[in-house]
């Protein structure tokens, strides 16, 4: 093995993530590593899919997104393609986003003022159990 590859072994420790995670990348055709019988070799390139990979599944990204994104880096035109399509899919992946954190605030606040509602009955109905 060279330096400039990792085995699966390697790559899971470099990326937290499992060989199962690697090898359904691979099924996917999100990853390409070298095959030598039953090894995989990931390359630098690998290593670069697999950083974008996850950065976008944490953003929300599907997997499919995710693969289209990452098949524009071999236009040619320098990656402006790749970079305004990711451009364009972010602004709508920010705005879900944010959507769902307002939805989420909105029911965090709700969810407290019922918590203190019943905190206030609950108190009432022990003090008055207290004084009977």
């Amino acid at each position: 093995m060279t330096t400039d590859t990792l085995t699966i072994r390697e790559m899971c420790d470099s990326f937290d993530v499992t060989p199962r995670t690697l090898r359904f990348y691979e099924s996917k055709e999100l990853l390409f590593p070298i095959r030598e019988g039953t090894r995989r070799l990931f390359t630098r390139r690998d290593r670069a899919r697999l950083k974008l990979i996850l950065r976008g599944k944490r953003f929300g990204f599907s997997l499919e997104e995710i693969r289209q994104l990452l098949d524009l880096y071999d236009l040619g035109d320098q990656q402006v393609t790749q970079i305004s399509a990711t451009y364009e899919a972010a602004k709508v992946h920010l705005a879900d986003m944010e959507r769902r954190r307002d939805e989420l605030n909105e029911a965090i606040s709700e969810l407290k003022g019922h918590m203190e509602w019943g905190e206030s009955v609950l108190s009432s109905l022990q003090a008055k159990q207290a004084a009977e």
